[in-house]
């Protein structure tokens, strides 16, 4: 049994070596063809690390040959299949700028969102890489109506979005969640007020997020909160106001779990406002 395996272990050694050897002499060769074919050979196998090392060299060697546009799109896609993302969508969008009308410009155009959707952050990090993927994903779409990979794009372009509006959402929420400490607030506003300004840009921009009731919530919590904490010339406009904002929550979302919170927040406004 030892020995099989001792047989198994040798072979696989010897195997490696001759591999590496074929592949240090097709990278010093000069036969151009040669390392193309080889390079396409590496890409079919999954050997992307390989191809990638001979298709750098050979994307300068193919500038307006024949192979030029397939080495290029061969080296974007081996950088893609390496999770080499931000390479990866630098290269597409190269491709797009070298061959706006080539042969692989709809892939290319494509992966350019791929690449950035891959390598966007969670939620509550900084989201510039999200607005560049849903950018390059809408330009995709715009310029290929009838895209073979227009279901995905557009799917994809929801969860980006859904992505902005869970950002938002941390956002409203850290405001709401600071509630009476002024250390940020330098500009003289309070952290509700920011919250509030927050939650309602975020409903205008994302009318149909499924997260559009959460925003609501803070909003209704917030004004309250900015009533209760208002100087005594400002009070009762201000729980006039977080009444309303009860009620209009009330309306439009009757089976809220927050409907008792709301309906307290206007029992509370109207000792205030009856008075």
């Amino acid at each position: 049994m030892k020995k099989t395996s001792l047989t198994i272990i040798l072979f696989a050694a010897l195997l490696f070596t001759s591999c590496a050897s074929e592949f240090n002499k097709v990278y010093k060769s000069q036969d151009y063809k040669y390392k193309y074919e080889y390079a396409k050979e590496c890409f079919a196998n999954g050997k992307y690390t390989r191809a990638i090392t001979l298709l750098n060299e050979l994307i300068t060697l193919a500038k307006g040959s024949e192979n030029a546009q397939e080495s290029l799109y061969m080296l974007a896609m081996a950088q893609y299949n390496t999770k080499d993302y931000e390479n990866a969508a630098t290269t597409f969008k190269r491709y797009m700028s070298n061959y706006p009308k080539g042969y692989y410009a709809e892939m290319a155009e494509y992966y350019i969102g791929q690449s950035l959707y891959m390598s966007t952050p969670e939620p509550r990090l900084d989201q510039s890489q999200t607005v560049a993927a849903i950018t390059s994903f809408q330009e995709y779409l715009d310029l290929f109506p009838d895209a073979k990979m227009k279901q995905t794009a557009q799917q994809r372009l929801f969860e980006l979005q859904d992505k902005l509006v869970q950002k938002e959402l941390y956002n409203a929420q850290l405001y709401f969640d600071l509630g009476h400490y002024f250390g940020n607030c330098s500009s003289g506003g309070n952290n509700y007020e920011a919250c509030v300004i927050t939650a309602q840009n975020a409903l205008k921009d994302y009318p149909y997020s499924k997260l559009r009731e959460n925003f609501a919530v803070l909003v209704m919590k917030s004004k309250f909160e900015i009533a209760q904490q208002s100087v005594e010339e400002k009070k009762l406009e201000r729980y006039q106001d977080a009444e309303d904002e009860c009620y209009g929550f009330i309306n439009e979302y009757p089976d809220s779990k927050e409907k008792a919170t709301a309906e307290k927040y206007i029992a509370k406004c109207r000792e205030v406002t009856k008075e």
